[in-house]
């Protein structure tokens, strides 16, 4: 995903330097209210959306400049409620943030390079940035909390929508899996950690560097910052690693050897800042034999069969030997986070899950399979077609949770779009004349002429 972002980049390079050429001394394009916004300012949020692969509708210019009005139509509301955002969980935004622009563009130089500023400044602008926004959807919450959704506010909204309009629902299926991490023989784990060891010997001894040996060894994306992880809680790692870099108190000493689930890594602490940590690693990933895959997938060929000959149910068997945790304690089924069920149109299935499902029968359980987990950890897995809707046109019976999503997306959108035209008007607002011309998704900006 993060890839794919980047490849934006690459066409929205020609739009940024062209703009680059016009040499505007920076300038006040609106006022809204007692806050001014400045030409630079639009000029950075463009950047930033094109670095998040967000598409304009018209001249950016005009789109990033009346997005940061209205942003301040909401931010001066939040300022009249004393609306208040968790700091923390801002902080950690923009380190993830950070990180995967950082693994986008290529190195942290390059993206200093890309936004023109120190990464300090990008910390910064990121940091008030999701704190606004953090403010910006309390209010909206505000705004929209009052609205009401009933069975009968849903069956007149579908019952109004013309028949070319009734939103179609593509196919959907609940799958559960069983999976299993073929073992890493002992001789493979023993050469890792002696590798490991003498990284440690040599980083000790004063040869070479941590950051050094993890530029050329560490098979973690931060080998190219010498292993170095941003700032993170303990929630942020895998609960092995956390352990380890939590108790680390001297930056001078390499930490013993941690197995996660992404393989084995040894570790420096670089500092601590309350409840965060920012440490250095390298990470060496275990090679799988074949015989080791081979093994898995025959004792889940067993267990499939067993399945089949009714020893046990499926249900029973994921939530005892499945080694998939996020779905172990649900029986197997597989939990999709974009819409929060259990429901999954195909294209948002994992691919390998999605490519064997396809074409299977409800009730059947699959033939073992290899996936990847994680980016490139190989795992043997069986699924189970648990249920299968196919695609149709949204109805009250089978549909209703998602009609009253839509109507519920729809009557705040109204809600909001309706606040934003009442602030409109009672706002004061100066734009700059070169500005005037632009086609505004909201129209009822009030202009000021400069000699009144």
């Amino acid at each position: 995903m993060r890839k794919r972002v980047f490849l934006c980049l690459l066409a929205a390079s020609s739009l940024i330097g062209l703009k680059a050429q016009d040499n505007i001394i920076d300038r006040v394009e609106w006022v809204v209210g007692d806050k001014a916004i400045l030409r630079s300012e639009i000029e950075e949020n463009v950047k930033m959306w094109l670095a998040n692969g967000q598409k304009f509708e018209g001249d950016p210019y005009c789109v990033v400049g009346e997005e940061l009005a209205v942003q301040q139509l909401f931010l001066h509301q939040a300022m009249l409620d004393s609306v208040e955002v968790n700091e923390s969980y801002v902080m950690q935004s923009v380190d993830m943030k950070i990180e995967e622009y950082i693994q986008g563009i290529g190195s942290r130089e390059k993206m200093e390079e890309y936004f023109d500023m120190k990464s300090s400044l990008i910390r910064e602008k990121l940091f008030d940035m999701y704190r606004n926004q953090g403010m910006i959807e309390t209010v909206k919450g505000n705004i929209v909390g009052e609205i009401k959704v009933s069975p009968a506010l849903v069956r007149r909204y579908y019952n109004s929508l013309p028949q070319d309009s009734i939103p179609y629902i593509q196919s959907q299926v609940e799958v559960q899996i069983i999976t299993m991490v073929p073992e890493v023989e002992a001789e493979e784990e023993e050469r890792i950690k002696s590798e490991l060891r003498d990284y440690t010997e040599r980083i000790n001894s004063g040869e070479t560097s941590f950051s050094t040996l993890a530029l050329f060894y560490s098979e973690c994306p931060s080998a190219r910052k010498g292993g170095e992880l941003d700032f993170m809680a303990r929630a942020e790692f895998d609960p092995d690693f956390a352990n380890v870099a939590f108790n680390l108190t001297d930056p001078n000493k390499v930490s013993k050897i941690v197995k996660s689930e992404y393989g084995y890594h040894i570790m420096q602490l670089i500092e601590k800042r309350g409840d965060r940590v920012k440490v250095r690693h390298i990470l060496k990933k275990p090679r799988l034999s074949n015989e080791s895959i081979k093994t898995m997938m025959l004792r889940l060929d067993t267990v499939a069969q067993e399945i089949g000959q009714q020893k046990y149910t499926f249900e029973e068997a994921a939530e005892v030997i499945s080694h998939d945790k996020e779905t172990r304690n649900n029986y197997g089924l597989m939990y999709n986070k974009g819409t929060a069920s259990s429901r999954f149109e195909m294209q948002d299935l994992p691919v390998d899950v999605a490519r064997v499902i396809d074409g299977m029968k409800v009730g059947e359980i699959s033939a073992p399979f290899t996936m990847r987990q994680n980016g490139d950890k190989i795992v043997c897995a069986i699924v189970k077609l648990k249920s299968r809707v196919e695609g149709h046109k949204a109805n009250l019976r089978d549909d209703y949770e998602r009609l009253k999503d839509i109507y519920l997306e729809r009557a705040s959108r109204d809600k909001i779009e309706e606040w934003i035209k009442g602030k409109q008007k009672t706002t004061f607002v100066k734009i700059n004349r070169d500005s005037q011309n632009c086609e505004f998704k909201y129209p009822g900006w009030v202009f000021y002429d400069d000699n009144k």
